[in-house]
């Protein structure tokens, strides 16, 4: 096998390696939009559920939501740096040993789109995890509420028996 012969392999199995890599992506996003879609049909069908001390699972579920958002939104920056990194620094440099360079010129056109503010797919899945983040904190904030109003009451009424009995 010549020197041209094993950087065309090397550079096949890199680009297969780099879809697998997309592949995983999109099926880490499938699950994050399922797990989300779970948690909000665990929030309409939990909504009357309470646990110790008036804790209710809508709470629960809630505070789970924003974490899976955000773990979400992360997973998805994550993914975008790996995935640039695998085109920008490693694909480009192995494709200028070769006489054609396809991801190159993709990638250059990736970035001749983005410099046009059009948006990508990462930014569509971003905007749903923020969404959903927002989401599931304003319920959390309508579940927390409640509660710390009532243990403002409960203070001020000790405060008030606490300063009447000195």
């Amino acid at each position: 096998m010549d020197r041209d012969e094993l950087i065309l392999n090397e550079y096949k199995s890199y680009c297969a390696q780099k879809e697998n890599f997309i592949d995983r992506n999109f099926n880490t996003n499938k699950f994050y939009m399922t797990a989300i879609f779970i948690l909000i049909l665990a929030l309409i069908y939990t909504s009357n559920v309470i646990f110790l001390n008036k804790i209710s699972a809508t709470l629960v579920f809630a505070i789970f939501g924003v974490s899976v958002s955000a773990l979400w939104w992360m997973n998805v920056d994550s993914y975008n740096t790996l995935i640039k990194i695998k085109y920008s620094e490693v694909i480009e440099k192995m494709e200028e040993k070769l006489p054609v360079k396809p991801f190159t010129d993709e990638y250059a056109g990736i970035a001749e789109s983005r410099k046009n503010k059009v948006f990508m797919f990462s930014d569509i899945q971003k905007i749903i995890a923020a969404a959903a983040a927002l989401f599931f904190f304003a319920v959390c904030v309508n579940e927390l509420t409640p509660l710390i109003a009532a243990l403002f009451n409960k203070m001020v009424g000790f405060l008030l028996k606490f300063k009447c009995g000195i």
